[in-house]
């Protein structure tokens, strides 16, 4: 058991990401992929839809993420929370050295075995980089990226309900309930780990990320130093009805948006009004709904003149997000029919 320790300070630096990250959601889900044996029947038919779909090609990323999943997850590739998944690679390469050298020496603890090449991508090499990249986006494209929307959509309703309760009820009803494994005792959270440990945080603080690809409890501190705060990635998905919602509202591409939704505002506004569900900015929201720009940005207007999005200023750019209107539509949209192979 891992006992984390919060001050008063660190108990006002809690923080609940925005959205997963895709990377670490590409990785996690990875190891998900090569077993049975965790998740269980909830991810068996995407596993099933998945394993599909894999090239010989691609089964060199099982050498880099194992079927142990976070046991032996290489943390480099968990650190980021970007929005898109090119953006966190960027950022994952450019790294310190530092955090790329303790992630080795955790690797060739953890896996002795581990194949030379995952040793000298850790080490800098290029052609192993560029090799790993393509892989990943390759991958993510059809395992991941098929349910994002939808996924952001549930971290979304997460992520307000969280807020909720920290409202109602103080970090109790914040921390208390992130699983049922992990127990909050002011001021310690005691989360699952493999070694008994205490972590104080010495004011650092704490981000909550909800995961999607990964069922357990996952504690990450940043070897850049104690300055970052400690991540903790935890379940979003708890029950049968949270996977079905994800699995069932695929976005693949030959896949209508719900037809209701889509009467009424159109295809590509619905697919904007579903986009927003996440707060973005207008190039994020132009590159989730695959339109330029400007259409994003003439699309956004029309919706925020109906009153279901509004547009703020944040920084050099913008920020769009749902009214309570819009979040309202979405939630009352049908829900789209569930096939009948390969969904559990």
């Amino acid at each position: 058991m891992l006992r984390i320790r919060f001050t008063h300070d660190d108990l006002t630096r809690v923080r609940i990401a925005r959205a997963p990250d895709p990377l670490a959601e590409t990785v996690l889900s990875l190891s998900l992929v090569q077993t049975r044996d965790v998740g269980g029947v909830a991810l068996e038919g995407w596993r099933s839809r998945t394993r599909k779909r894999l090239r010989p090609e691609l089964r060199v990323l099982f050498e880099l993420a194992t079927a142990a999943g976070a046991t032996e997850a290489p943390e480099a590739f968990l650190h980021v929370g970007t929005g898109s998944l090119a953006d966190s690679l960027e950022q994952t390469w450019s790294l310190p050295r530092q955090l790329w050298a303790a992630d080795l020496s955790a690797l060739e603890y953890l896996r002795p075995t581990a194949p030379r090449w995952v040793r000298e991508l850790h080490r800098g090499d290029r052609e192993w980089r560029g090799l790993v990249q393509r892989r990943l986006r390759e991958y993510h494209a059809f395992a991941v990226a098929p349910y994002w929307s939808q996924l952001l959509a549930a971290t979304h309703t997460e992520r307000t309900g969280r807020a909720m309760a920290a409202v109602d009820t103080g970090l109790d009803g914040l921390l208390g309930t992130l699983h049922p494994d992990v127990r909050w005792e002011s001021p310690v959270l005691s989360v699952p780990c493999p070694v008994d440990a205490d972590l104080d945080l010495r004011g650092a603080g704490m981000l909550l990320v909800p995961t999607f690809f990964w069922p357990e409890p996952i504690v990450l501190t940043d070897n850049r130093g104690p300055d970052y705060p400690v991540v903790l990635h935890y379940p979003l998905a708890r029950d049968l009805a949270t996977y079905r919602t994800v699995w069932a509202a695929a976005a693949a591409a030959s896949v209508e948006p719900d037809g209701a939704l889509v009467a009424l505002l159109g295809a590509t506004r619905a697919r904007t009004l579903r986009a927003v569900a996440d707060p973005a900015g207008t190039a994020e929201l132009a590159r989730r709904i695959g339109t330029s720009a400007a259409t994003a940005s003439h699309h956004a207007t029309v919706l925020r003149s109906a009153g279901l999005l509004t547009t703020e200023r944040s920084g050099p750019g913008v920020r769009h997000a749902l009214t309570p209107l819009g979040q309202a539509l979405l939630d009352d949209r049908p829900t789209p029919p569930t096939p009948t192979t390969g969904t559990p």
